[in-house]
């Protein structure tokens, strides 16, 4: 399992593009019939996906867990991204239609990913985090997260956004997490900027049509960078960085965080005219 480390702010200022593409970039991970997963030194998170077409995958443990299986002393959210699959947990099946979400506790030995038709395969995506305490398994639909609705048409960020493992939603020790749907013509995410450095933050960027990119912008708020991004990338960003994107079209993400409370709103803002 690749490993990313931690990040000072005052380093980060000398990066080109190629070394902040190997320090934060996650790509590359999805790929036929096989679970692919990054440990990140932010929080300790795991980001990876499973994406099973012709097989039933099963999530197996990592040296570096040092752990008697995956979850021994974690906890996973689970967000399908694609076609209609199956996520199994110590033998209780859960279906999962696109957007919809699974939450796993502490204690769980085993978890198997599966395809309802190979020809529309599943996309799940990953995001796990030490967990002191053992939650209960929980399902929801995209219909039963708490809905926010954001900007506007005039500044091309339209968006639906859609919390699944928060303070009012799933429980969990320490996993907050949900996604982003962007309205036809809105390009822009998460714009005025902001921290949390209480926290760190990964985005997950799906539904971005061939041949487009998205450019997500981090760094210090007076002091950005940005990092040119595919369809199915992922990207960390440290508690000191703002995480913010435009693309060259529409598109969805997955934000997910980890660190010392569960609170959505625990946000640092940077006013646009304060970027530098």
């Amino acid at each position: 399992m690749k490993v990313l480390h931690s990040v000072h702010p005052e380093d980060f200022k000398a990066y080109g593009t190629s070394l902040i593409r190997e320090r934060f970039l996650i790509d590359n991970t999805v790929q036929k019939d096989a679970i692919n997963c990054v440990y990140t030194h932010y929080d300790r998170m795991i980001v990876g996906t499973a994406n099973p077409i012709t097989r039933e995958l099963i999530l197996e443990n990592y040296p570096n867990l040092r752990a008697g299986y995956f979850l021994e002393r974690r906890e996973i959210g689970i967000i399908n991204v694609a076609g209609e699959g199956t996520v199994t947990a110590d033998g209780q099946a859960y279906n999962l239609k696109k957007f919809d979400c699974l939450y796993i506790g502490k204690g769980v030995k085993q978890v198997t990913f599966s395809s309802k038709n190979n020809e529309d395969a599943s996309v799940f995506y990953l995001l796990s985090a030490p967990a002191h305490m053992a939650y209960p398994t929980t399902f929801m639909g995209i219909n039963d997260a708490a809905k926010v609705e954001a900007g506007n048409v005039a500044t091309a960020n339209l968006r639906t956004i859609k919390k699944y493992i928060h303070a009012e939603g799933i429980k969990s020790c320490q996993l907050v997490m949900g996604l982003t749907i962007l309205h036809p013509g809105s390009v822009w995410n998460t714009m005025p900027a902001h921290t949390h450095d209480r926290r760190m933050e990964v985005y997950f960027y799906f539904d971005l049509a061939e041949g487009q990119r998205i450019v997500h912008y981090m760094g210090e708020g007076d002091e950005t960078r940005h990092i040119i991004m595919n369809n199915y990338d992922a990207v960390v960003s440290p508690p000191w960085s703002i995480h913010s994107g435009s693309g060259t079209s529409n598109y969805n993400f997955i934000w997910g965080m980890a660190g010392e409370n569960l609170d959505y709103t625990d946000m640092d803002v940077i006013s646009i005219s304060e970027l530098r």
